[in-house]
């Protein structure tokens, strides 16, 4: 009942920046967190970023600094700001959301995944 869909990959050279968006659709009642997570053959999915509805924010080793996570929940949005691209942060990226939704029933907590947005870092 919530989808979440993200934009904005591509291929970007080494040391350049990139901005990725998600949005969520669906009726929902507020979101708990919104963040990415970055996925390569043969390796698990890890943390790239996270934020939470008191704004609190977590990043993962590898990109602190470098990245920045925004959100507009107003707009069911979550941005991901990519500073000093590096080959190894080619990865397909996932936009993640969780929170309360409104259903005919009431309420009910959700948990969405993204399809994922190809990033490409590369001379």
């Amino acid at each position: 009942q919530v989808q979440v869909v993200e934009s904005g990959g591509g291929l970007v050279q080494p040391g350049g920046s990139l901005r990725l968006s998600c949005t969520a659709s669906g009726n929902i009642l507020r979101f708990n967190v919104m963040g990415w997570y970055r996925q390569v053959p043969g390796k698990e999915r890890e943390l790239v970023a996270a934020i939470s509805r008191g704004g609190y924010t977590n990043y993962g080793d590898s990109v602190k600094v470098r990245f920045t996570i925004a959100e507009d929940f107003a707009t069911k949005t979550v941005y991901l700001h990519m500073n000093s691209l590096k080959p190894e942060d080619t990865a397909v990226y996932y936009c993640h959301a969780a929170g309360t939704v409104i259903v005919d029933s009431g309420q009910e907590h959700f948990n969405s995944w993204g399809q994922g947005t190809q990033v490409t870092v590369s001379a």
